[in-house]
């Protein structure tokens, strides 16, 4: 294998390409990939194999006669091993176990008897989409690599459907053009040697919540050490996030027992009330190795910050935009004081914690513990006696609770409790939808209700995988859009390994109304001091979205001029403009803006990359 054409500048973690098959016919269309500042991984043969950017230090590869594996990402694999498994391998499906065992966050590439096979992650971190181009069937890691390449527009139905607010699975995962398909994050995707045949073939499945958190908790901080260790082990500077939060904490922990350097960054919430500047405060005494950076909060920009400048995106809309300036805005300062990675404790919230709805299927099979537990969570939440029992006693299927949510789309926003209970948040649509707009929705609600099975039987798993696969798409953007600002993100919570070992917790252990993450707390004691796990609160930066929503204001009136939803017939621009000027209308302080505003933000942005590319 060898490299036609060297990297312009492409930096860590920013890698994406497109897969091809060993033939002729798919040479041809891999040509019309390559352009200047973009690399080749051949095939022995010497066509192409992978065509896109990446950085040396993020791609892996090897092997043995015919038999080509790549691991494209953050991954402690060495080629010696790599070339051992390609040297074995027989069949496809083995790759199964090898995925399964690696640490890190990566895509894993494959070439065997003519065939290839593409897969990311489970957490839906790393993608993989395909289409038939020129008769050839290409993968790719970016639907809009794959869009481009066959001159497509986004499908209108697909832009109604991320109007909604939420867009439920598995709405969401679908590609924004109807001629390239996604691959769900729990599949592979297999074309054939023909270079036309392709197929899914399932090789990930969560583990069953059966293990006692006194058995898991060893388990799941090894499991988190060696995903920090995959971004620490080569030394130099890392900076951490340092929220003072339990997620943010145990990963500067870690990375502080690494070769690395530590740098932890706090950044503080405008709130007076907001206590995370003590809690980090609080660890950083404890370590004494660190360099902690404290940022002005008033120098922090808001929610809403440039969304009018936004031209980093990916193939999808993503409700990160509201909060990108806030990401990317002390990246600068950390890169300059020598970090080469730096390390959040995103993705802790989605699995350190799980869903109450566990407590759906618990209630009927250990219903004293059950009950007792919810009385705790209807004092905890607020939640009434008679929302709670209907939530409890509705037993609808995936399919029914889609199909019904198709009609409930202008009702008021559902009850906490029936969301937190049920398979998660029923969808809803808002004054400034157009009529078209719902009627796409609601088609695309009842397509999908006449087929989708949920994430996993039980309902809070199914809650929990929604959860996390929600959040990657807004992750997978960012990490993007940091590796272009000049220091990549990683989010160790976030990595296969981690998830597993915490979805693997019984749930009425794992979430429970008298403790706060006991998971974490659990896997971290000995290593975080008890005064850091005591923590059992969460800063919610509201004031920074308030104050966004009034600081901003002309910037929003200014995106509903001439607006591309508008245009479409799938907003009312006259009214998003009235509410720009009413930033204080009841509602907006709960982000039902979000959805609408991703999707604008995003077509104006594909507007001008294709503007800007020839």
């Amino acid at each position: 294998m060898t490299e036609l054409h060297e990297s312009a500048g492409t930096g860590p973690g920013d890698a994406d390409f497109a897969v091809f098959t060993d033939r002729a016919d798919a040479a041809a269309v891999a040509r019309s990939f390559t352009r200047p500042g973009l690399r080749t991984l051949t095939h022995a043969s010497g066509r192409p194999w992978l065509v896109g950017r990446w950085h040396d230090g993020d791609l892996v590869t090897a092997s043995a006669g015919a038999t080509a594996l790549a691991v494209v990402g953050c991954c402690p694999v060495d080629a010696d091993e790599l070339r051992r498994r390609a040297a074995r391998l027989r069949d496809f499906a083995e790759l199964d176990a090898l995925a399964r065992s690696l640490p890190g966050s990566f895509h894993l590439v494959a070439a065997l008897d003519g065939q290839v096979r593409v897969q990311g992650t489970a957490s839906g971190l790393r993608l993989v989409f395909h289409a038939e181009i020129d008769g050839v069937r290409v993968a790719a890691t970016r639907a809009d690599t794959l869009a481009a390449a066959l001159d497509l527009e986004p499908d209108p139905r697909e832009l109604a459907v991320r109007l909604l607010w939420p867009a439920p699975h598995p709405l969401y995962e679908t590609s924004l053009w109807r001629a390239v398909t996604a691959v769900p994050p729990q599949d592979a995707v297999i074309v054939a040697a023909d270079g036309r045949s392709v197929r899914h073939t399932r090789w990930w499945t969560p583990p069953e919540p059966v293990r006692p958190l006194a058995e898991a908790a060893p388990v799941i901080r090894a499991a988190l050490e060696e995903a920090v260790q995959a971004r620490t082990r080569q030394g130099g500077v890392v900076s951490c996030d340092l929220s003072g939060g339990l997620d943010s904490t145990s990963v500067c922990f870690l990375a502080d027992r690494s070769p690395a350097r530590v740098v932890a960054s706090t950044w503080p919430g405008r709130d007076p009330a907001d206590t995370d500047l003590q809690w980090a405060e609080r660890a950083a005494e404890h370590l004494p190795d660190v360099e902690h950076v404290i940022w002005d909060a008033d120098a922090s920009p808001l929610v809403y910050d440039d969304l009018l400048g936004i031209d980093d995106l990916l193939d999808e809309p993503t409700i990160g935009v509201m909060d990108r300036s806030r990401v990317l805005h002390h990246l600068p300062a950390l890169a300059a004081r020598g970090s080469r990675v730096h390390l959040t404790g995103i993705g802790g919230d989605h699995v350190a914690w799980c869903s109450e709805a566990y407590y759906h299927r618990l209630l009927r099979t250990r219903p004293l513990f059950a009950v007792r537990q919810l009385r705790g969570f209807r004092a905890l939440w607020q939640w009434p006696l008679g929302g709670t029992v209907r939530a409890l006693a509705d037993s609808r299927p995936y399919g029914r609770w889609l199909a019904d949510a198709a009609g409930t789309l202008r009702d008021p926003s559902p009850s906490s409790v029936a969301t937190g209970l049920g398979w998660g948040m029923a969808p809803r649509l808002f004054g400034w939808v157009t009529a078209d707009a719902e009627r796409l929705a609601r088609r695309a609600l009842l397509d999908a209700a006449a087929t989708a099975a949920p994430l996993h039987p039980d309902r809070g798993m199914h809650a929990d995988l929604e959860q996390i696969r929600s959040t990657t798409r807004v992750i997978r953007q960012w990490d993007r859009m940091a590796a272009r600002a000049g220091l990549p993100m990683a989010s160790p919570f976030l990595d296969d390994r981690v998830i597993e070992a915490c979805l693997a917790v019984r749930p009425g252990e794992r979430v429970t109304p008298w403790a706060y993450k006991p998971v974490l707390t659990a896997a971290m004691s000995g290593l975080v001091p008890e005064e850091c796990l005591r923590r059992a609160t969460k800063a919610t930066a509201s004031m920074d979205a308030s104050d966004g929503l009034r600081a901003h204001r002309a910037d929003l009136l200014a995106l509903w001029e001439d607006s591309r939803l508008a245009r479409l017939g799938l907003v009312d621009g006259a009214e998003l403009r009235r509410l720009a000027l009413r930033p204080a209308s009841p509602g907006l302080s709960d982000a039902i803006l979000y959805s609408t505003i991703a999707a604008e933000v995003w077509l104006r942005g594909l507007s001008r990359s294709r503007a800007r590319t020839p």
